[in-house]
């Protein structure tokens, strides 16, 4: 039987070193059946020293890179391998040990713009192909994992990031693979990833599904030292707030791939010059945290300072001789003088926890002068810092300079709060088919405004169209990113679109904005609102029935009048500007008082359930129901906060109405002529019911011109219908015609040409909207018309 082109092999390794587990695999790379290698060392199979392997993993949670290994037959074989640190519930700990083996070739590139979308997304993104094996990493995913694609590539995420949150997503992608539908896997993937992820199905032209795209809807950066004061402001409140974040990411990446213990200080203000007499010079400095990070394992735990405290360094530390040179510099801690002030400075107490031996202190420069200082220390387990480690560490501060320069750029200015407030539906627009009330609830941590907003839009026919989206990232990039988005929906939403066509409408709009954007900025990582996720729901009084549609984001919780809570089952679809199936839209009923919420930023649970399950508290606790929709609000905002997220929590709540019966009237019509002077009837005859006998001459002249252009343009059926929500008057006339009226203005001896033009004349508002099959045109007169 012929091999597979694919295949990966296993093999565990205990502390000791000795084999443990020889997969199959295993015996098909290096010709060794398992019971002749397990059990004995693994450094028999090594074709190098052994101990030079022990000093690479020694302190390490994670290694990945080229190892000879012997064959059976003699062999020499360069393979590169992936191994993982994993310790058991009892506490054993042993090393899995992967290798993908692949006689597959790179997938093609596609279009220029497809990759860029792919690259440059702000979140994780992997293609996996049938048999589960990774095709393609993006940056995101690259970063946060701090491996290549190359180490990826042929691999499972089992063997990428082993656990139980890739057990499930694994379990995701085959049902995505077999059912040909978006799924989603619940359970962080590594502490930098988010709570959820979707497995999207990847179609050819013939629908037969090719691949799996695995996507994290929200990063989740974690923050090892907590969240800076609440209180700061000024330049100090923007470094202990976005800046941190940036800070931390170098950590994440250095530590421990390149020491054992780190720490970044930051400057209150940049500092011009690089050296000589531009720059710092040397005496006491004062400069602030913006993180700490150790291994694990590491020898004792990286105590002192803690993240967004001052560090004062005194004249002649490494901190203040590196920024004084604006230039990397080594030091042995057993130096007389680096010794003396590791032990008396209490802002060095991490090196005297951790052991250090080597450090390294490397400025962080970015174009505006320098921003503060990153040291990195090893213990004695591991070699001191050379050349290649300092050029190494000035690769990756350089990057996380320019991060922190954007960061500090985008630090909340005033204004920016009352612009992110003005995302939000704020008076609400008058309509009668919802109550509606609104709660945001900003972040503990002070970290600026973000990128969640509502609204709430009127349609015609009494219908109402409910709007929660969250853009990726914070500042004024993301409201910005907000506002042209919220324009767009509304825009959109006047053309009486249905849901999924909304939002498909939308992600061409944000993939031509990512075009732009990413043309003039190439490095640019949230490009035009790339990411944004987004969901549109329209309720319907008359019917009683909301459609929804979504874009990665979480589905609405409804409460139904008898006190049941539940989650609508909306398709997941991707956030905006990631590709993939077409969205769906699903339509359900609700009973009259049914309460939806919406949250357009909070805790991101699993399908939404964190607000149900706050629902569930209000409704099902021992208090019984709210009396009113605020109180019902603002006890479901505690109970959302209770949960401790890093960001806003923005709420949106609505119980629905219903319109009465006999505030709607409906005439099915004949498709003749003659039909137009039943419908005028049929007008004064309502109208009288209704007590707007002064309405009636106005309304007979709109009516007599749609009945007319639907019977003379359109198709059959035709119906009429008035409706009298609240004080407004509203006629729609429904033929199966998809063609869309125009208004154009007729010449002096034009016998037609003026219906339309009269129409808009007499009413408030009037227009059309499309059905799956046919369209109504409508008029709205307001109180003042009637």
């Amino acid at each position: 039987m012929e091999r597979p082109a694919t295949y990966t092999a296993t093999a565990t390794i205990d502390e000791r070193g000795i084999l443990t587990g020889w997969s199959d695999g295993a015996r098909r790379l290096l010709g060794y059946d398992s019971p002749a290698v397990v059990g004995r060392p693994a450094a028999a199979l090594l074709a190098t020293d052994a101990a030079g392997a022990r000093r690479t993993l020694a302190g390490r949670g994670r290694w990945h890179g080229t190892v000879p290994l012997r064959h059976q037959d003699g062999r020499r074989l360069e393979l590169d391998v992936l191994a993982h640190r994993r310790t058991s519930p009892a506490g054993r700990t042993d090393w899995l040990v992967v290798s993908a083996v692949s006689a597959r070739p790179q997938p093609p590139r596609g279009d220029p713009l497809e990759e860029w979308t792919f690259l440059q997304s702000p979140f994780p993104l992997a293609v996996f192909g049938p048999d589960l094996r990774l095709l393609r990493a993006n940056r995101r995913l690259e970063h946060v994992l701090a491996l290549p694609e190359a180490a990826m590539r042929g691999l499972r995420l089992t063997h990428i990031v082993p656990g139980a949150a890739s057990e499930e997503a694994e379990r995701s992608m085959r049902a995505a693979l077999e059912s040909g539908r978006p799924q989603e896997a619940h359970g962080r993937l590594g502490p930098d990833f988010g709570r959820t992820a979707v497995l999207t199905p990847l179609k050819d032209a013939d629908g037969r599904v090719r691949a799996v795209c695995l996507s994290v809807s929200r990063p989740a950066p974690d923050a090892p030292g907590g969240p800076p004061p609440a209180d700061e402001t000024g330049p100090r409140g923007a470094t202990a707030a976005g800046q941190i974040l940036a800070a931390q990411e170098l950590g994440k990446v250095t530590v421990p791939r390149l020491a054992d213990v780190m720490a970044v200080d930051l400057l209150d203000r940049p500092r011009s010059g690089a050296g000589g007499t531009g720059g710092p010079q040397p005496g006491q400095v004062v400069l602030r945290r913006a993180a700490l990070r150790a291994v694990p394992d590491g020898a004792g735990t990286a105590r002192g300072t803690c993240v967004g405290e001052a560090v004062v360094c005194p004249a002649g530390s490494p901190p203040a001789r590196c920024l004084a040179t604006a230039r990397p510099l080594l030091y042995d801690t057993a130096e007389p003088g680096i010794a003396e002030w590791a032990a008396l400075d209490p802002c060095a107490g991490w090196l005297r926890a951790s052991g250090v031996r080597s450090l390294l202190a490397v400025p962080l420069v970015g174009a505006g002068g320098t921003l503060g200082v990153a040291l990195f220390g090893r213990t004695p387990r591991r070699e001191r810092f050379g050349p290649e480690d300092v050029r190494l560490a000035e690769e990756f501060t350089a990057k996380a300079a320019a991060c922190v320069e954007q960061a500090r750029a985008e630090a909340p200015a005033p204004g920016t709060e009352p612009l992110r407030h003005g995302l939000l539906p704020h008076p609400l627009p008058d309509q009668a088919a919802l109550e509606i009330t609104t709660r945001c609830l900003p972040a503990a941590s002070g970290t600026g405004p973000g990128g969640d907003w509502f609204d709430v839009i009127p349609l015609s026919g009494a219908r109402v169209a409910l709007v929660a989206g969250d853009a990726a990232g914070r500042g004024i990039r993301a409201s910005a990113t907000v506002g042209r988005l919220r324009t767009a929906v509304r825009t959109l939403a006047d053309v009486d679109l249905p849901a999924d066509e909304l939002l498909a409408h939308l992600d061409d709009l944000v993939l031509r904005l990512a075009a732009d954007e990413s043309s003039a900025d190439p490095a640019a990582e949230t490009a035009g609102g790339i990411g944004t996720t987004c969901l549109y729901a329209v309720y319907d009084p008359v019917s009683r029935r909301c459609a929804a549609a979504r874009a990665g984001h979480p589905p609405p919780a409804v409460v139904t009048p008898d006190g049941a809570v539940r989650v609508l089952d909306v398709p997941a679809g991707p956030p905006l500007g990631m590709g993939g199936p077409p969205f769906e839209a699903v339509e359900t009923e609700l009973p009259e008082g049914s309460l939806l919420a919406l949250c357009a930023n909070g805790p991101p649970e699993p399908h939404g359930r964190a607000v149900g399950r706050a629902l569930d508290g209000v409704y099902g606790g021992p208090e019984g129901p709210a009396p009113s929709l605020d109180s019902v609000c603002d006890r479901v905002l505690t109970e959302l906060a209770g949960h401790g997220p890093d960001d806003h929590v923005s709420l949106l709540l609505a119980r629905t109405r219903a319109l009465p019966e006999d505030r709607v009237a409906c005439w099915e019509l004949d498709h003749e002529p003659t039909v137009v002077s039943l419908a005028r009837r049929y007008v004064e005859e309502q109208l009288s019911a209704w007590g707007l006998q002064e309405a009636a001459f106005t309304t007979e002249l709109i009516v007599s011109e749609l009945v007319t252009n639907a019977i003379r343009y359109g198709r059959p059926p035709v119906r009429l219908r008035l409706l009298r929500p609240g004080a407004a008057l509203i006629c729609e006339v429904y033929d199966a015609s998809g063609s869309t009226p125009h208004m154009r203005r007729a010449r002096i001896f034009d016998e037609g040409g003026r219906g339309l033009l009269l129409v808009a004349q007499l009413a408030e508002r009037w227009g059309t909207r499309h059905e799956r099959t046919g369209k109504t045109v409508w008029a709205e007169q307001t109180p003042a018309a009637l």
